[in-house]
């Protein structure tokens, strides 16, 4: 009696991409073109603050898709973008200095200290000189150490230290345990140990405005 025999498994099929499964095509990347990218770069602006840089980066994806999909110069599109970006400048649409005074002050407000600010400027591509002039402003506006300032907004938003509210949990932690856990998430933030001690330790929030205002 002859054995049955199973086939040869073949390659497993491809899982459908995301598009397709929600029954939608993958939108094809558009080909560039001056106005093309014209519009690009004032509809992003429209949503988003922006340094140079990174507007540069965003519209030189669309040149090196439109490149491998519709074999347009990559060389060309760059030109055109370049272009852009210097009458842009010229009109004032992009100011890194500008730029990088805002995002200071706005990663301060959430909580972040002078090393994210620099490090999230400069990820950005803001020149050195930008970042120095607006973390100088910075201090200016904090009227004390900007790292405080922002040590005591994250306490206050996660409420650490003396911003601490009742716990609703049926076990909740020994208050050493806790003060632990609340200093390895400053640490984890970018906040020095003794920026991190000052605000966990305080006894009222009042002392963290005593001690901002000491800032020379």
């Amino acid at each position: 009696m002859d054995e049955e025999c199973t086939p040869p498994a073949g390659p497993e099929p491809k899982r459908p991409r995301r598009a397709e499964r929600n029954g939608r095509k993958r939108k094809q990347p558009r080909k560039v073109s001056p106005e093309y990218l014209e519009n690009s770069a004032l509809h992003y602006l429209e949503r988003f603050a922006s340094s140079a840089a990174n507007l540069k980066r965003v519209l030189m994806r669309k040149v090196m898709l439109s490149a491998s999909v519709h074999d347009t110069d990559p060389d060309e599109g760059a030109a055109w973008v370049d272009a852009l970006i210097e009458r842009y400048q010229r009109a004032g649409l992009l100011d890194d200095g500008a730029y990088a005074a805002m995002r200071a002050r706005s990663i301060n407000r959430q909580g972040g200290p002078e090393r994210a600010i620099r490090a999230k400027l400069a990820a950005k591509g803001v020149a050195a000189e930008h970042v120095d002039a607006a973390v100088d402003e910075l201090r200016e506006d904090v009227g004390g150490d900007p790292d405080m300032a922002a040590a005591v907004a994250l306490a206050r938003r996660r409420g650490f230290g003396p911003f601490r509210r009742p716990s609703l949990s049926a076990k909740p932690l020994p208050p050493e345990e806790r003060r632990m856990k609340e200093l390895a998430a400053m640490a984890r933030a970018g906040f020095s140990f003794d920026t991190a001690t000052r605000v966990i330790d305080a006894e009222r929030p009042e002392d963290l405005d005593e001690d901002m205002a000491a800032f020379p």
